[in-house]
């Protein structure tokens, strides 16, 4: 096998069959739906203990893809002292003010349990261990008032990062909205907001992701909701392009690395379908994500996919 090199291939597929190293878990359901949700769900729960945060990407107003509320609210009745955490965006748009942003909540449904806008009381800065872009990454601040951190994710793609998986819900996700996120979209002394190139940008949103995957440890666990794939994130509300690939399934494990691994995989072996999300995975150099968070030592790229229907 060639060696995947740093900060080269992000446009380039790796098989599972090029791939070495330890291999992890990953539960499988096909059954999407709020049920499917609680099994995927049961089955990474142990580690979830204390005050638990769920990271969820609630949308801008009105997008038609994002996890359904019914779903989530039947979810979180199973989860005991549980909160739905967001940060506010770097663009201006519906969630740009935490008044903005409360507003959306409001239009969205996300109305049936507490959502807490972790930096709308400013940012707590989180190491980044052998960082190659950052010694450090700010968070919203209340992140810390947590123990425990399930990353709910719908998986998708995404204009500027290819893919939306648990790695970007995080790295860009828990950065606050000022500075945690301008830390990652721009370059030193660039007035433009989004000046990191396409390589770079994959390794940032890998490391800051790092940043809070370290805070909590054993204590985070994460679930990929593979429905209405669209190759627009649901950042793009209502002008997110229809989805052109089937439905998949709701993915759940302790290892971050291995479930947006596993996301892609099955992607990639959906063929007559998946030609329009590879195609937006590729040229954004979003696999490279992948090996960044492989390089970071977050996770495993061979897993073992075991089917919980």
């Amino acid at each position: 096998m060639s060696e995947v090199k740093a900060g080269i291939g992000g446009d380039h597929y790796q098989p599972y069959a090029e791939r070495t190293g330890g291999e992890s878990v990953v539960f499988f359901t096909r059954d999407l739906s709020a049920e499917g949700l609680k099994k995927a769900y049961a089955a990474i729960q142990g580690n979830l203990t204390g005050k638990v945060a769920v990271k969820l990407h609630t949308g801008e107003q009105n997008g038609p893809n994002i996890i359904p509320r019914p779903w989530v609210k039947s979810l979180m009745e199973q989860i005991p002292n549980s909160t739905i955490v967001e940060t506010n965006t770097y663009y201006e748009g519906d969630r740009y003010t935490t008044a903005q942003h409360r507003e959306t909540l409001k239009i969205n449904g996300w109305t049936f349990c507490p959502v807490d806008i972790m930096d709308e009381d400013g940012v707590a800065a989180l190491p980044v261990k052998n960082g190659k872009w950052f010694t450090e990454m700010h968070v919203g601040s209340h992140q810390l008032n947590y123990d425990s951190m399930l990353v709910l994710t719908h998986f998708k793609g995404h204009t500027m990062g290819g893919f939306g998986g648990s790695n970007k819900n995080i790295g860009i996700g828990c950065a606050d909205g000022r500075i945690g996120k301008a830390e990652i979209h721009t370059a030193v002394g660039s007035d433009n907001m989004w000046s990191i190139s396409e390589e770079e940008l994959m390794e940032r949103i890998s490391e800051s992701a790092k940043a809070t995957v370290d805070y909590f440890k054993d204590h985070i666990s994460f679930i990929n909701v593979m429905r209405n794939m669209s190759v627009d994130c649901d950042c793009a509300g209502v002008a997110a392009a229809k989805p052109t690939i089937a439905d998949i399934g709701i993915l759940a494990s302790t290892d971050l690395l291995a479930i947006d691994q596993a996301c892609v995989d099955l992607v990639y072996s959906h063929h007559g379908d998946n030609r329009d999300l590879v195609e937006r995975m590729e040229s954004r150099h979003g696999l490279r994500q992948l090996t960044a968070m492989a390089e970071h030592k977050m996770g495993n790229t061979q897993y073992e996919l075991i089917e919980i229907d």
